[in-house]
C-alpha cells in the first residue's frame, strides 16, 4: 500500500473541500489559479510557471534528474458556470454560460454572482438573452447568453453593480456548502477541481518520499476545458509558442466522469480510463497505469467468473472505456503524446440532478440543479495511484513485454502439452 499517513489524508480532504467550492469558469479561472500559486509558494521545492495560455506547470526543483521521461498529471481548472458579459439594467445581467448543461436545468434557476471583492450576490435566471433562441432549431452558438435578475433590494442594486459587479465576474449555481456525508463529498464542482486537489496531494506526498527523489513528476493545470479543451489545445500548439510539455512526456489526464451505476459505480475505486467518446487512449501507457494499479491493489480490477466477490482486493480500482464523454487525453493523443486518463466516477454530472430521467423524459418534476459528488475513498485511491505512478512507471510497448506475458508463459508451461503434437 502507498505510504500516506492518516494526517496527510485529512489534509488532502481539507484541500478537496476548499478547492471544489472556488467559483471558476472557462477563461475566468483566476481564483483557483491564485489558490494554487499560494499552495506552491508555501513549498520552496515547487517551481511554478505559466505558459502563454495561462496554463500552470508545476514541478519539483533542486533535483538531479536522470534521463528519464517526465510523467505529467494534468487536470483542468474550470467548471460549467456563468460569466457576466454586460449590465442590461440596474438589476439585470447578461451572462454567458460556459459549459454543457441541458436547457431544462436553466428555467428559473437560482445563481450566485461573485463580484471582484469576492462578495456573493443572489440572482435568478429569467430566460435567454435573445428570445429568438428559445425553441430555435438553428445550431447553438458556442456560448449561450442568459438574463438574470438580482434579488437585492432595488435601492441597493445601483450601488452593488456600480461598485462591485462588473463584466467578467463569475456566477455559479446557488447550492449549499460542501459537506462529506456517508463517504461522499457533495460540493459545487468536483469536475475537475477534485482532480486538481488529487494531483496536488500526490505531488505533496512525492516531494517527501526519498525513493521519489530522482523521479521527474510534473503537473499541468489547463484552462477553458469545458468549452472545448482550449487550454490543452494551446499547450500542444508549437506554431504559436513552444509546447508546454516535452514531446517525450507520459501524460496522465485526470477527470471526473459521469458515473453509470451498473458499469462505473461511485465507490468502486479510481478508474483507469482506456478511452472516451472521441478516441482510444495510448494502449501502452494505459497498460502501464493499469499495471501499477494492479500492483497497488494486489489484484485485478474485477474478480473472474471463477471467484467470489469477497476475493476482490481491498484497494479498489476500475478499468473502463467511459465512452459517455470526452477528456483532454484525446487532445494529447492527437498531438502525438503518449497519453491516457485516470478518473473519478461522478454523480450529478455538471450539477444535473436526476440526469438519466431528465434525458429519458421520465422526470416527473422540474429538472433541478444539484451538488456534484464523488467517493472520498475513490479520491484517496486516485492519490494512491498517482503516487504509485510517480514512483515507478513501467515501460510498456514495442519491444517491451506486455503485463500479461508472464501469465501467458505460465499457461503455456502448464497446459501447452494439450496442443503439442505427440
Amino acid at each position: 500500500m502507498i505510504p500516506i499517513s492518516q494526517s496527510a489524508r485529512v489534509l488532502h480532504e481539507s484541500w478537496l473541500l476548499h478547492v471544489t467550492q472556488i467559483p471558476t469558469a472557462a477563461g475566468r479561472e483566476f481564483r483557483v489559479i491564485d489558490w494554487i500559486k499560494n499552495w506552491a509558494a508555501e513549498r520552496p521545492m515547487v517551481e511554478l510557471r505559466a505558459d502563454a495560455a495561462g496554463n500552470l506547470d508545476l514541478r519539483l526543483g533542486g533535483r538531479a534528474m536522470s534521463e528519464q521521461r517526465p510523467v505529467y498529471f494534468t487536470a483542468h481548472l474550470d467548471h460549467p458556470a456563468f460569466v457576466v458579459e454586460r449590465i442590461v439594467a440596474p438589476s439585470v445581467l447578461d451572462l454567458t454560460f460556459r459549459g454543457g448543461v441541458m436547457d431544462e436545468y436553466f428555467k428559473d434557476a437560482a445563481i450566485t454572482v461573485y463580484d471582484h471583492h469576492d462578495q456573493p450576490h443572489a440572482a435568478r435566471l429569467t430566460g435567454k438573452a435573445n428570445p429568438a433562441d428559445e425553441g430555435s432549431t438553428a445550431p447553438k452558438q458556442p456560448l449561450q447568453h442568459y438574463l438574470a435578475e438580482l434579488d437585492e433590494p432595488e435601492n441597493s442594486v445601483d450601488v452593488s453593480i456600480g461598485d462591485s459587479i462588473r463584466p467578467g465576474d463569475v456566477a455559479v449555481w446557488a447550492l449549499p456548502p460542501a459537506e462529506i456525508l456517508d463517504g461522499l463529498i457533495h460540493t459545487q464542482a468536483c469536475d475537475d477541481l477534485a482532480a486538481v486537489a488529487a494531483a496536488l496531494a500526490a505531488l505533496d506526498v512525492l516531494m517527501h518520499l526519498p525513493e521519489a527523489a530522482s523521479r521527474d513528476v510534473r503537473l499541468l493545470f489547463t484552462r477553458a476545458e469545458e468549452v472545448g479543451f482550449i487550454g490543452a489545445i494551446a499547450a500542444c500548439r508549437p506554431a504559436s509558442h513552444e509546447r508546454t510539455m516535452p514531446m517525450n512526456a507520459r501524460v496522465i489526464a485526470l477527470e471526473n466522469s459521469r458515473s453509470f451505476p451498473a458499469d462505473s459505480p461511485i465507490g468502486g475505486g479510481p478508474i483507469v480510463r482506456v478511452g472516451d467518446r472521441l478516441t482510444v487512449f495510448t494502449p501502452s501507457l494505459t497498460e502501464a497505469v493499469a499495471r501499477r494499479a494492479e500492483q497497488v491493489a494486489g489484484g485485478p480490477a474485477s474478480v473472474t467468473a471463477s471467484q467470489k466477490a469477497s476475493e476482490a482486493p481491498a484497494w479498489k480500482w476500475q478499468r473502463k472505456l467511459m465512452a459517455g464523454g470526452a477528456c483532454e487525453a484525446s487532445v494529447y493523443c492527437a498531438a502525438g503524446y503518449e497519453a491516457t486518463c485516470v478518473c473519478l466516477a461522478l454523480g450529478n454530472y455538471h450539477n444535473m440532478a436526476d440526469l438519466t430521467a431528465v434525458q429519458a423524459g421520465t422526470n416527473t418534476s422540474r429538472a433541478k440543479i444539484g451538488r456534484e459528488f464523488v467517493s472520498i475513498a475513490d479520491f484517496h485511491g486516485m492519490v494512491d495511484l498517482l503516487v504509485a505512478c510517480g514512483l515507478e512507471m513501467p515501460e510498456v510497448g514495442f519491444g517491451q513485454p506486455a503485463a500479461i506475458q508472464p501469465k501467458l508463459d505460465k499457461l503455456w508451461k502448464d497446459l501447452g502439452h494439450l496442443v503439442v503434437a505427440r
